[in-house]
């Protein structure tokens, strides 16, 4: 949290000293815009015979670009910062979102529309997060750098407009970092578990390394008048373990714009990695398709 609100103070500083256009924020060869806002839903029950909790849910969410151009060369950043709860009237507070991304670019334009890149991400999350249908506040099965996911590769970039791009890295080098050694000796996400040897328990290796061809797609359009569309595609082929198994990060945002400040978001995000085990309702473990979707009114800021 620390972090998030230094960020938040470095931002408003540049924009202190800057010159503001529109959403953006022209500082000499930056161009930098962001929205800091607040998400809500809530739902009451009084005598409500089919059932049911009072709740309310909240996410805090900051989003930031800051980018760089001079003559060919350009960069690029783009912080994406999430965390929610819901709140209920009987049981602890569950998580609902809980994101830290942050991806960075270096461009050199070749000929538009095309350009030279190195692309790096780093994702993680703030908070621990628990299997709410076995406990809440003990057996957490992530936390804050359990998982980190970082990659970083050279590549082709096309981007014929401002609305479209399509990047693809052929040598891109990926870790997956589990910083807690409970979670690490379980095998949590993807991880070899730890082995026993002559009754001795050998830890395991707390990151996992790739190295294989990642494509990225991004798209953000206004469909209609005050109805935005924005989706980013991430597939990841890892050229050392069945690479015929394409890692798979999928995120889709439909966005009405009622006001400056007012929004009506529905977000989804799909996720599917064969090396990650879930065990489903019944019993049974293996690669599972990973769904998440919330609908939710924003109230926002944006600069």
């Amino acid at each position: 949290m620390k972090k998030l609100l230094l960020l938040v103070l470095l931002t408003t500083t540049i924009a202190a000293n800057a010159q503001k256009v529109g959403d953006t924020i022209h500082s000499g060869n930056w161009l930098i815009s962001g929205k800091l806002s607040m998400n809500f839903s809530q739902s009451y029950f009084s005598n409500w015979l089919a059932g049911g909790s009072s709740n309310i849910t909240m996410i805090g969410k900051y989003t930031m670009s800051a980018n760089y151009a001079k003559n060919r060369h350009s960069w690029n950043n783009w912080f994406d910062l999430a965390l929610g709860y819901s709140l209920f009237t009987d049981v602890k507070p569950l998580k609902t979102e809980d994101k830290i991304e942050y991806i960075t670019s270096y461009n050199y334009s070749l000929k538009k529309p095309w350009y030279f890149t190195v692309v790096g991400k780093f994702a993680s999350q703030f908070a621990g997060g628990y299997d709410y249908a076995v406990d809440s506040s003990v057996n957490y099965i992530s936390k804050f750098m359990a998982p980190a996911y970082f990659d970083i590769g050279p590549g082709i970039k096309y981007e014929p407009n401002d609305w479209f791009l399509v990047n693809f890295s052929p040598a891109t080098a990926s870790w997956v970092l589990v910083m807690d050694q409970r979670l690490a000796n379980e095998g949590a996400f993807g991880l070899t578990p730890a082995d026993t040897i002559n009754g001795q328990v050998q830890n395991a290796k707390m990151l996992r390394t790739m190295f294989g061809a990642k494509l990225m797609a991004v798209l953000k359009y206004e469909v209609a008048k005050n109805v935005i569309v924005g989706t980013k595609l991430e597939l990841f082929s890892d050229y050392l373990d069945s690479p015929q198994n394409i890692i798979v990060n999928w995120q889709v945002l439909l966005g009405l714009k009622v006001n400056d400040w007012l929004n009506v978001d529905l977000q989804t995000t799909l996720l599917y990695d064969d090396k990650i085990m879930i065990t489903d309702k019944d019993g049974n473990t293996g690669p599972r398709v990973q769904f998440r979707e919330i609908l939710m009114l924003s109230l926002g800021f944006s600069f």
